[in-house]
């Protein structure tokens, strides 16, 4: 293990991690990932961009102990229930665990990466309420940390079966109704820079998102970057009665707890200009967006 790696990234090999792990490489810092398989493919990846590794499991304190040794700057993030790999108790837990190693191995600065529905009151969905508690355990703790609430991002539009491959598109929101994203490399480069610059930012939770789009303005972009029609609806409402998840997050979008309520204008004050969808359909989303146009039909994959 480095011992001189300035800063520890949980999650490394999945969206979040990757795209703090990446960014922080890229602007020069010694890094250490936490990952549980240093002969995935994804762990080899960050190995080839100079990172470190961390071989531990979140299930084990002793290894996080392990990992944090030297360490001045953490960025933690976990699972969530919906992916089918913990449950919402398992995510608390670690995610406090987590919290409690960098206090005690004298970490300056922790950055813990939440949710935009977290902290606005109970939501009815365990893995929003989990990161609200683990938020509440953070801030209780004698540790500098920030907590950043990011928006939901621009590739999960891209998952299967929300129709982009028939000529449409389903999501939550009207076609007249707004619901804040991000782009993960937008994500990555806002908690890099809160590590690097932690006596601007401890303390405080940021919203964080990139724009503020519309039904109507995922079907202009979506088109114009298919070059051919693609239209946009709300998920049906059969689907809904079907599909109780879907049909809370939707909710969720109409009463403003996911829609996002980021200050996009002061984000950019603080932390440059966000890459709009328009950008990343023809930046970090060209392939995503095109494999999603070319993909086989498939029942929907968001949970």
């Amino acid at each position: 293990m480095n011992k001189t790696a300035e800063f520890l990234v949980f999650g490394a090999t999945g969206q979040q991690g990757g795209a703090v792990a990446r960014a922080l490489r890229a602007d020069g810092r010694e890094v250490r990932a936490f990952v549980r398989d240093p002969y995935s493919k994804k762990a080899q990846a960050l190995m080839a961009v100079g990172i470190t590794l961390a071989v531990g499991n979140l299930f084990d304190r002793a290894s996080i102990d392990r990992a944090m040794e030297g360490i001045r700057g953490v960025f933690s993030v976990q699972a969530s229930s919906p992916q089918g790999e913990i449950s919402d108790e398992q995510e608390i837990k670690q995610g406090k665990d987590i919290a409690d190693s960098a206090l005690a191995a004298g970490v300056s600065h922790l950055v813990y990466s939440s949710s935009g529905a977290a902290g606005k009151g109970p939501t009815g969905m365990g893995h929003f309420d989990s990161k609200s508690e683990i938020e509440n355990y953070v801030r209780a703790l004698p540790i500098s940390s920030t907590i950043t609430r990011p928006a939901s991002f621009m590739e999960m539009m891209m998952l299967p079966g929300m129709g982009l491959n028939t000529g449409n598109f389903f999501f939550f929101m009207q076609r007249d109704q707004q619901m804040q994203m991000i782009a993960l490399e937008d994500l990555g480069r806002i908690n890099a820079h809160i590590l690097c610059n932690p006596q601007h930012f401890a303390g405080k939770v940021l919203e964080i998102s990139g724009q503020a789009l519309t039904g109507e303005d995922l079907e202009q972009a979506f088109s114009n970057a298919a070059g051919f029609p693609i239209h946009y609806q709300r998920f049906p409402d059969a689907l809904l009665e079907q599909n109780s998840f879907l049909r809370r997050l939707t909710e969720l979008v109409d009463n403003g707890i996911v829609a996002g309520v980021a200050d996009i204008p002061a984000l950019e004050k603080a932390f440059g200009e966000m890459m709009k969808l328009k950008q990343w359909l023809t930046g970090p989303g060209k392939p995503l967006f095109s494999a999603a146009l070319n993909a086989p039909q498939a029942d929907i994959a968001l949970r």
